[in-house]
């Protein structure tokens, strides 16, 4: 695990605006916590040692067999578990980057050796720039919507890549967060060979809660599953999903209007570009300084916080990721960012 993920408000003084996790912004937890002190039992007991009676309610919601569906300490250690499952079987890795940093450092920990290759839908989503014969033995890993740049595969996109690899671990923690429709859980379990990972921390908002889960086939599900650590999910994460599951109202649903709007802002920025984005966050790259400098600028001078990006591999220092706010945050962004950028087309 690298340092350098978003949220890292605790090393400034005086952040107003967050821009640096994805976590869609503004979430009310008031419901939530309130029902949770309600039940101060909890913890007096130790927890399911695994989390079954959520996973039946997940399972319910879904439309699959409560087998078919494993509720982990967020999405990370679902993918740490898959990692570690599917070591004997496929000892090789690809992984598309950029993308989120832990699938590769998963891999790398249970043994796994580890290709990473540039995305490239002209060159089929970077199969053809893999080594010869690797792919006969590797798995494929991709985050789908991808963390950082906010780009959405199509089904037709990863139908291709089905065909290709025995096992695709598809990453959709960001699935809240679009408006293009992905693959289902139901699909997931039918194919056999793809292993969903997903994020009640990301659908509303609960970060600090640590809640995932996986779904996929029940052969592939038996092997993941003897990986688990008895009791990793606590008592009120489990209480808290099942309360969570029965409120839609407390989902996260970004304004991806707005996002859009701030992203035409950015752009009209001479010295910024912005990637295309599905989601409410985007990669930015700077034409001028670091994302370092931009970064200790916004936080010290405007109380805004950003993602250096320069740590997600195949970035450079001059690389950011935003995720859009509220309309009047979004604008003192652009203000500001403008505002560093002309600071060095004046020296």
């Amino acid at each position: 695990m690298i340092e350098g993920h978003g949220d890292d408000a605790y090393r400034y003084s005086q952040i107003i605006s967050d821009f640096s996790s994805n976590i869609c912004a503004h979430s009310t937890h008031e419901a939530l916590m309130a029902h949770l002190a309600e039940r101060p039992a909890l913890l007096d007991h130790y927890p399911e040692p695994e989390a079954w009676s959520l996973e039946r309610r997940i399972a319910e919601r879904l439309g699959v067999d409560p087998r078919n569906v494993i509720v982990t300490s967020g999405a990370t250690e679902a993918i740490y578990l898959i990692a570690e499952s599917v070591c004997k079987r496929l000892p090789k890795a690809i992984v598309l980057e950029p993308t989120f940093s832990e699938y590769t450092d998963a891999c790398n920990k249970a043994g796994l050796i580890v290709l990473q290759a540039l995305f490239n839908s002209r060159i089929r989503l970077g199969i053809q720039a893999c080594k010869p014969g690797f792919v006969e033995n590797a798995s494929l890993w991709l985050c789908n919507p991808n963390n950082p740049t906010g780009a959405v595969m199509s089904r037709k996109q990863i139908g291709e890549l089905l065909k290709a690899y025995k096992l695709v671990v598809i990453d959709q923690s960001y699935e809240k967060y679009t408006s293009v429709s992905l693959m289902t859980a139901k699909t997931a379990v039918r194919l056999g060979n793809v292993v969903q990972i997903h994020s009640m921390t990301k659908d509303y908002g609960v970060p600090g809660l640590r809640l995932g889960y996986i779904v996929t086939s029940l052969r592939l599900a038996r092997q993941i599953r003897s990986r688990l650590r008895p009791w990793s999910v606590s008592s009120l994460a489990i209480e808290a999903g099942k309360y969570l599951l029965e409120h839609d109202e407390l989902e996260c649903r970004p304004d991806l209007s707005e996002a859009q709007r701030l992203r035409q802002n950015l752009t009209a920025i001479d010295g910024v570009q912005v990637m295309p984005s599905q989601t409410n966050f985007m990669l930015c790259k700077l034409a001028v300084g670091t994302a370092a400098a931009l970064k200790d600028y916004l936080a010290r001078k405007h109380g805004i916080l950003i993602r250096d990006a320069s740590n997600f591999r195949g970035l450079t220092s001059r690389h950011f990721r935003i995720a859009a706010q509220t309309p009047a945050e979004n604008d003192a962004l652009v203000s500001a960012i403008k505002e560093f950028v002309n600071s060095f087309q004046m020296k």
